[in-house]
């Protein structure tokens, strides 16, 4: 079981504005911000649903692309809501809402590229 997990970003403020505006829908804020003065070098953003981050982004290596970043969401609507909000906060389109049948039969999953490149996914597992 994951407790927490971070990515290196290579533009923190469009990272943090873009994962800002794709994860609202799924109930997830930025709860933590750490910069350089604070830490020496690290500057990060962690964010989760209140009162603990589990996804963080920050600037503390060399940027990834490819990496795959899934996020439950509670029902269809909210899959939906994801992939609207990642789309305008500027994300690729990798994969409209659907039903994904080769997973399994109620496999919803809406998946768009960060600024970075990586693959960043909303799914949920649930009938309609």
């Amino acid at each position: 079981m994951l407790d927490h997990l971070g990515i290196c970003v290579s533009d923190m403020a469009a990272s943090r504005a873009f994962y800002s505006a794709a994860l609202a829908p799924l109930g997830y804020a930025a709860l933590r911000n750490y910069t350089k003065e604070q830490t020496g070098s690290f500057e990060g953003t962690g964010f989760g649903v209140a009162p603990k981050p589990d996804f963080w982004i920050g600037n503390n290596g060399k940027p990834q692309s490819g990496v795959h970043i899934c996020f439950q969401a509670k029902d269809r609507a909210t899959v939906d809501a994801f992939y609207r909000a990642a789309m305008a906060a500027g994300a690729k389109n990798n994969g409209a809402p659907g039903i994904r049948a080769h997973y399994h039969a109620n496999y919803y999953g809406a998946f768009v590229y960060d600024p970075d490149g990586n693959n960043v996914e909303a799914c949920c597992h649930l009938p309609e």
